[in-house]
């Protein structure tokens, strides 16, 4: 009996979507946009001490790996030839640093996550050393001093790892974020993997200079098919990304928020830039209330325990685990619940959580409009938690502006594979407007008067504020402080020695 003919599709483009919590690899039909098949590996955090965050490289990439045979498997099951896939993309964690060995493959430490806050002596010494009206680091890179990107936690690495400082004395030693590490093992690691990254990924280190584009989950809004000056998007995921599309020019935040790339499609084509707000914890509260408070048992019944009370009574929640981030940028913020009374019980506390992802995201919408001076008349959102539609109205009320949703929930994964697809030498996915396919949307449009949104925003305001300047003294003195800046930068810029980084999608 003759064996089945495979169907024929394509050309097929993969994603690689690495997250804090997750990996997952995602196959997409570049003509249609069509979803095919995907794989879903969750991964696990370390906390080694309080504010600390790592993950295992390996567990990482071998969670990748698990990801594209488990999809391939599913393809094949679809007889769907998977010598179509022409190309894949990686959208990942980004700012979580990686450092391993060049010569025998093997990571030097665990990856530093993007939440940790283990620098955070190293960023008061060094904000005490910038003055605020002259720091060259932001006007450079675009990002304020912080605990959130890669340098500072490279600093970390070579000061306090003996086998880091090793392996820089003998040159072994390659430094990365999550992508850098992925592509380089994927690619042949030990025996000639590509060292490299693009300028989204890069402009998250504070070592690169967004101007120069030289060294010193943006994906989605490419999946958002946000290419238009003034578009701006939200993904709900461990965090929350709110980034506007700015076009060529760079603007400069005077409300906290960071200036970075929003993309580079091709070595020889423009770069935009973009305004983002982070949000450090977003669906990384859901889990802490399954994981840590036991109060729920799956991250999808946060939405049954706020839709039976339909209110949070008075209680507040500042979820800063990590510290703030935009507009604030306080490391010594921690998490406070407040408001609390007799009455009050786990189905508050469950809505009071929701509630606050979207008074955070309130604040960056806040500070974008007043940056770009033409307030967003909806917001376009992606990411896990976009299924909790409780929390999408939610959002729709408290910004007093309509929230969009995409029916394609992969725009992380979408925006990944439509820049591999569109890639010098792939060339498989058309960006033109009129290529690119309709996508269906659902729109949530706000259900209460403006002056209660207004009420219950500036309750939250005043909740904030208690959360703001809670540890007053390092758990760990900055073993540096005498050092000079430009010792710092310069020290750091020894990790890149040696690797070939390119501008634009490989």
């Amino acid at each position: 009996m003759a064996a089945p003919r495979k169907a024929v599709v394509g050309p097929l483009v993969g994603a690689v979507v690495q997250g804090t919590n997750s990996t997952r690899f995602l196959v997409f039909n570049s003509k249609t946009a069509e979803l095919l098949s995907h794989h879903q590996v969750e991964l696990t955090q370390e906390f080694p001490k309080e504010g600390w965050v790592e993950q295992d490289p390996k567990e990482i990439l071998q969670s990748v790996y698990e990801c594209i045979a488990r999809t391939c498997e599913k393809l094949g099951e679809l007889n769907i030839d998977i010598s179509n896939v022409k190309a894949i993309g990686v959208s990942n964690q980004r700012e979580t640093t990686v450092i391993w060995d060049k010569l025998t493959g093997e990571p030097l430490y665990n990856a530093i996550v993007w939440l940790d806050l283990r620098t955070q002596a190293t960023v008061e010494t060094l904000s005490k050393k910038v003055p605020g009206n002259n720091n060259f680091v932001k006007s450079k890179t675009g990002l304020p001093l912080s605990t959130y990107f890669s340098a500072v936690k490279i600093r970390w690495l070579l000061d306090n790892v003996r086998q880091v400082q090793k392996a820089v004395e003998e040159g072994r030693a390659l430094f990365g974020t999550i992508d850098s590490w992925l592509i380089w093992s994927l690619t042949g690691g030990v025996n000639g993997g590509v060292h490299c990254t693009d300028v989204t990924n890069a402009s998250r280190t504070m070592l690169f200079n967004i101007h120069s584009l030289e060294w010193d989950q943006s994906a989605a809004l490419v999946g958002q098919m946000c290419f238009q000056e003034g578009q701006a998007k939200n993904t709900y995921g461990t965090g929350c990304f709110l980034l506007c599309n700015t076009g060529h020019k760079c603007v400069f935040s005077e409300h906290g928020l960071l200036t970075t790339v929003a993309y580079k499609l091709g070595r020889d084509k423009p770069v935009y830039y973009a305004l983002e707000g982070s949000v450090a914890i977003a669906g990384a509260v859901v889990r802490w209330l399954r994981d840590n408070l036991g109060i729920i048992q799956t991250s999808e019944e946060v939405e049954k325990l706020a839709q039976e009370v339909g209110t949070s009574y008075g209680c507040y929640f500042v979820p800063a685990f990590s510290g703030l981030y935009a507009p604030y940028w306080d490391p010594s913020a921690r998490g406070i619940i407040c408001g609390l009374t007799q009455f009050t019980n786990k189905n508050h506390i469950a809505f009071a959580a929701l509630e606050a992802v979207c008074f955070q995201t309130r604040e960056i919408l806040d500070a974008m409009n007043r940056d770009c001076r033409i307030p967003l008349s909806h917001l376009q959102v992606d990411g896990g938690m976009t299924n909790n539609k409780i929390l999408m109205q939610l959002q729709a009320d408290i910004l007093c502006i309509p929230i969009v949703k995409s029916s394609m929930p992969e725009t992380t994964a979408l925006g990944a594979a439509m820049a591999a697809g569109a890639a010098e030498g792939v060339g498989v996915w058309s960006l033109d407007p009129e290529d690119l396919s309709a996508v269906m949307m659902e729109q949530f449009e706000p259900q209460i008067q403006a002056t209660e949104s207004e009420v219950r925003y500036s309750t939250w305001k005043k909740a904030v504020m208690k959360s703001m300047a809670w540890v007053t003294s390092p758990e760990d003195p900055t073993i540096f402080s005498s050092l000079p800046l430009g010792f710092f930068i310069v020290s750091s810029m020894i990790m890149l020695i040696g690797a070939r980084y390119i501008s634009g999608i490989p």
